[in-house]
């Protein structure tokens, strides 16, 4: 049994998503470590600045201040220290165009924030507990869009 828990990273401008988000995390049967981010500048701060073990799943949204989730994904896959992190979008936004651009540039997974709490936490419970280690480098498009 492993006894550290799991290092999530949840990067979202919305105090309300972020509150939804610790609540439905902090019920899944997982131990894990939610650290909290304002926008992607202070993650890629954070994450550059960190001696600290880099977190195993960030949750990224799109459509933040100062830096929003498109450009901090750029950077991440960029950056040879961060580029093998998992990134997993978490947005509101449905758009084809959204969808498509974050797969090109090497998210993980794309996930619609969902409305109602249980289907937050079975959506958050299914992407943290796949095992990300073992999933394969090339990404196949129809696996990206995660629905519940």
């Amino acid at each position: 049994m492993s006894t550290k828990p799991m290092k999530v990273v949840l990067v979202d401008d919305d105090e309300d998503d972020r509150m939804f988000f610790a609540d439905a995390l902090q019920e899944i049967e997982l131990e894990t470590d939610l650290q909290e981010f304002h926008n992607g500048q202070e993650l890629l701060n954070f994450l550059n600045d960190s001696d600290l073990d880099h977190p195993q799943l960030i949750f990224l949204d799109l459509n933040m201040p100062v830096m929003n989730g498109f450009e901090c994904l750029k950077k991440i896959r960029t950056n040879p220290k961060l580029k093998d992190l998992v990134v997993a979008i978490y947005s509101t936004s449905s758009s084809e165009r959204d969808i498509e651009e974050t797969f090109v540039n090497g998210a993980n997974i794309y996930i619609n924030k969902p409305n109602k709490f249980e289907e937050l936490k079975k959506t958050i419970a299914q992407v943290v507990k796949r095992n990300w280690q073992y999933e394969e480098n090339e990404m196949d498009k129809t696996n990206f869009l995660f629905r519940i």
